[in-house]
């Protein structure tokens, strides 16, 4: 789906081009929706309370030549996110890693080659460090680890920024899927 002109990334720090930043967000944005209506899907829930506040391209500290992706969403705590006992559900919070994680690596390769690339997940590792409590604004900041011609891979680490904890981190597998061939589609 292609994001609309109403777009305002000038909200959005970072590095990252308008154009790139117009493209996540415009992926954010389309998954708010179904058809081009709202829709009451877990994906559409949870991508509607997320807020793209950077999206950068830097130099790897441990090898300067080398990039990564780099971005930032933002998202408060709310009752739908909640499970019985009050606390983040771990399936919310899993769905908002699975989100976020992916964008750095479109954001670092259409930085790079000019082609970014959103893959299909392979494996997602999360660790659940602490809670996250009905109004905690969580900052989720993640950054890619290698970009290869079929795997890509990223990390991301969810802090809650109104109780100074780490709420959960996660290494994020996908791979690039190849099309299917016309004689594989006729046997099925």
């Amino acid at each position: 789906m292609k994001p609309g002109n109403d777009i305002d990334t000038s909200q959005v720090d970072g590095n990252a081009s308008p154009e790139i930043k117009h493209s996540v967000l415009g992926v954010l944005q389309s998954m708010r929706r179904s058809t081009g209506k709202p829709s009451s899907s877990l994906e559409n829930k949870i991508a509607s309370r997320l807020k793209l506040t950077e999206a950068s391209t830097l130099s790897k500290t441990e090898e300067p030549e080398k990039f990564e992706g780099r971005v930032v969403i933002q998202v408060i705590v709310d009752e739908e996110l909640l499970n019985i006992a009050q606390n983040m559900h771990g399936g919310c919070t899993a769905m908002i890693i699975d989100i976020c994680s992916t964008m750095p690596i479109y954001v670092l390769g259409a930085s790079t080659s000019g082609h970014g690339e959103f893959g299909v997940s392979q494996s997602l590792n999360i660790v659940y460090h602490s809670p996250a409590l009905l109004g905690d604004k969580l900052r989720v900041v993640s950054t890619t680890l290698a970009l290869g011609s079929r795997a890509l891979s990223s990390r991301c680490e969810v802090w809650n920024v109104t109780r100074h904890r780490l709420v959960a981190s996660a290494v994020h597998i996908k791979m690039v899927p190849s099309q299917p061939k016309a004689s594989e589609s006729a046997k099925l």
